[in-house]
Parts: structure tokens; sequence; C-alpha cells
């Protein structure tokens, strides 16, 4: 028995900890962590935790869909085939088809929920956080398809055309936050803080509109912002 126990205590020192459940780890190993029987308790209900929330993800997402259908918007857009990408923002395929320009500006709301979750609720899990930014993000998706706040969106200048997202366009739009998640999680702060400004300047000089325009214009749009975003 001495000699196991002694091997099993090397063979943990020689191992490396992996961060796969989005707990922040000690820089040296312990091997008490596998045989210890609370610890190992732990580690299962870690297990159990991340597992719930990616269910509850799921689950959203399917929601999204459902309540997106009773609302009346289409599958796919109703003029064309599936498309990847579109880049036209005039488009009437824009906000119908995969994605689009605004894609990148949901990338940043996976930034900024990363940030204000971890501000808010530091005890939380990584996996408890982003469940609940995927809740508030399809939360805003459902909203956003409303008939008042379509109608209002369309008092912009360039959504003067639109009439809600397909549900297609509306998913994609929660996994682009998903995908900013995960980005904010694993890239150092300056690194995250850099994409996102960068996102914000490159959105703004090819479309003149980001999230930030997006968020002034459903309030306020001044009139010298409108005349440049006319001109393209």
């Amino acid at each position: 028995m001495g000699a196991g126990f002694h091997q099993r205590i090397c063979a943990g020192r020689e191992r490396r900890p992996r961060d796969s459940l989005g707990i922040a780890q000690t820089s040296s190993y312990n091997p008490w962590v596998e045989l210890h029987p609370i610890i190992k308790h732990r580690n299962v209900y870690l297990r159990f935790l991340r597992g719930f929330c990616i269910c509850a993800v799921i689950v959203l997402l399917t929601l999204q869909a459902i309540i997106l259908h009773l609302y009346g918007q289409p599958t796919l857009s109703k003029t064309h085939t599936l498309m990847l990408w579109v880049g036209d923002v005039l488009s009437p395929e824009n906000s119908q088809q995969l994605t689009d320009w605004y894609t990148f500006t949901h990338i940043i709301h996976g930034f900024i929920f990363y940030l204000f979750l971890w501000l808010i609720f530091p005890w939380l899990a990584f996996w408890q956080r982003f469940a609940f930014a995927v809740g508030v993000e399809v939360a805003w998706e459902l909203v956003e398809n409303t008939p008042i706040v379509i109608q209002h969106y369309r008092q912009q200048t360039l959504a003067q055309g639109y009439v809600g997202d397909s549900i297609i366009n509306s998913l994609s739009d929660t996994c682009a936050m998903i995908v900013g998640f995960f980005i904010a999680w694993r890239l150092p702060v300056l690194a995250t803080i850099s994409i996102g400004i960068f996102l914000e300047l490159w959105t703004g000089y090819w479309i003149h509109d980001n999230l930030t325009l997006n968020i002034l214009g459903f309030f306020w749009t001044p009139d010298f912002i409108a005349r440049w975003q006319q001109v393209r």
C-alpha cells in the first residue's frame, strides 16, 4: 500500500493541471486534489454545473427560435436562398442571412457581457456567467424583434427598410455573442479591448455604423451623423 500511494503521489507531481471548467488553477499542482474525497466531489459538482449550464444555453436558443417563429419572423430570407455573408447594409438581405456587418457588434456584446458579469458576479463560475450572458442576449433578440422596436429602428437612416431579423440571423447573432464571450475569457484584457475598438472603427469606416452609433441612434441621432450615414 505504501509503494502504491508513493507512486500515485509521484505521478500526480508530474501532471500539469488543465483549466477545463473555467475555474482559476493554482500554479503548483496538489496531488490531494485527486486523493481527497471532498475535493473529488467538488470537481464532480463543477462538471455537473458546466453540463447544466450548457444544457440551459441550448434550451434558451431553442426558445429563441420558437418565440421568433410565433412572432411571425421567417426562418430564412423570403427573397433569397441562404447566404453566409451580406456585405451591403442597405440590401433587403441584411439581417435576413447568416451573417452581416452587424454580426461584429454582437461579438462586442460578448466582450461587454463578460466584463460586466465578471465585475458584478465574481463569485459565479465561468459557466454560470456564460449561461447568464446568453439569457441576456436572447432576451434582447426577442425584444429587438417586437413590432414597436422594429418600427423605432426604421426611423434610423440605415434601417428604414428594417423588418426584423430572420430566425437564422437572430440565432447567428446570439452565437456571435457567445464567440465574443469566449474570446474575452481566453484573451488578456488589453487584447480584448483592442479587438473591440478595432471592430468599432472598422465597421464605422465601412458602413458608417457600429454598436456605439446603433445605441445612440436608438434614442437620438444628431443631424451631422445622419448626413454622414447617408453619404456612402
